[in-house]
């Protein structure tokens, strides 16, 4: 069959036999093909300028977008690479990329947590490695608390507030963005580029099903704030001079609505948890495709999903993949558990798959992208 095309099939009144044994009725019926999904990926980034390390990356991204698929893992909470390191006790193997994130913006620097320290950030950059980057934006649980969170009905935090001078919420939202700027543009210096994914998964399961609600405050107020709201954070960011960022966003799907614009993106994430059929990961990232056919696609989070090899049989072809952190398994690299091959989200077997194939990128066949 082609693609696009419609067609009419007609069966003959002695072709078939009914439960009975006797000849059915003549039968005529009629389908049509999708059309074809012409992919053509936007070649230049969304920055101003950008860096040649950001080119660098999304060229290699580029590159082997349909072709290969790159691994990747994040830090179990922040600052760290203990899950990278988890993988390769169990596989030999690192993956290729590696997120942190700035969930502790509010509390650094500290002597628990300092962001200005990017050692572990640019060991893993010297070893050819790719930095990605996301924010849980934690911010007051209203005006004056000293507590802080990023969930819609923990705050009364309101994202269309933070867009109007005068407000607390938008003091809050200056000062966080300026501190974010600072810390990464002591990437910037060192010519460390970031696929940069703030703001995920903003319209929560609003258009799920009734009474479907944002998880995050920065959905909670609807598509318009939240599309203000990230190109408020594009523009300051390039007003800033910073150049070294990748912008990936997030979508739930049937969220339109909540699309900043491809001029403010680079990469659509999409996020799955606790899918196990390879055909519906597969339709997933059909339909994400479709629908942004100049963006490469990627699986930016999972926890329980089927096997990379099944879903690139099926038709998944992300650009990389990300499993979230188990919390338990790697906080701590001394603990006796660290060493079992059981995780929440993707186990020692799940990655062991991942790099049995050859078109999983993995951290020792990574170019130098510098």
């Amino acid at each position: 069959m082609e693609e696009n095309t419609d067609y009419i099939v007609n069966i003959t009144a002695t072709s078939i036999l009914d439960l009975a044994n006797n000849y059915a009725k003549a039968y005529t019926y009629s389908f049509s093909t999708k059309p074809e999904i012409i992919v053509e990926i936007n070649p230049t980034l969304a920055v101003t300028n950008p860096s040649v390390q950001a080119v660098n990356v999304y060229n290699f991204l580029m590159d082997n977008y349909g072709n290969k698929i790159i691994s990747s893992t994040i830090a179990n909470v922040s600052w760290n690479t203990n899950e990278a390191k988890w993988i390769h006790q169990h596989t030999g193997k690192y993956p290729a990329m590696h997120t942190f994130d700035y969930i502790h913006l509010r509390w650094s620097p500290a002597n628990w947590i300092d962001y200005s320290d990017t050692k572990v950030v640019e060991d893993w950059w010297n070893n050819n490695g790719i930095i990605s980057a996301c924010w849980h934006w934690n911010v007051p649980s209203y005006n004056g608390s000293s507590e802080y969170t990023s969930t819609a009905s923990e705050t009364t935090f309101n994202a269309g507030n933070a867009l109007r001078e005068g407000t607390w919420e938008n003091g809050i939202l200056k000062a966080d963005l300026e501190k974010m700027v600072g810390y990464l543009k002591l990437l910037q210096i060192k010519n460390i580029p970031v696929v940069w994914r703030p703001l995920h998964e903003a319209a929560g399961n609003i258009y799920e099903y009734n009474g479907g609600s944002a998880w995050f405050w920065w959905g909670a107020d609807g598509a318009e704030s939240f599309k203000q709201l990230w190109i408020y954070m594009f523009d300051y960011f390039e007003l800033q001079g910073l150049n070294n960022l990748i912008w990936v966003w997030t979508t739930q799907t049937k969220d339109d609505d909540f699309y900043p614009g491809d001029e403010y993106v680079d990469i659509i994430g999409r996020d799955i948890y606790d899918v196990s059929d390879a055909s519906t990961i597969s339709s997933q990232f059909i339909s994400v495709q479709e629908r942004y056919p100049t963006k490469m696609v990627t699986l930016s989070e999972f926890g329980s999903v089927a096997p990379i090899s099944e879903q690139w049989s099926a038709g998944a072809k992300w650009s990389y993949f990300m499993p979230w952190y188990d919390y338990e398994r790697t906080n701590n690299t001394s603990e006796p558990g660290f060493s079992s091959t059981n995780h929440e989200h993707a186990n020692a077997a799940w990655w062991q798959n991942a790099f049995d194939q050859n078109y999983v990128i993995t951290l020792d066949q990574m170019p130098s992208l510098k």
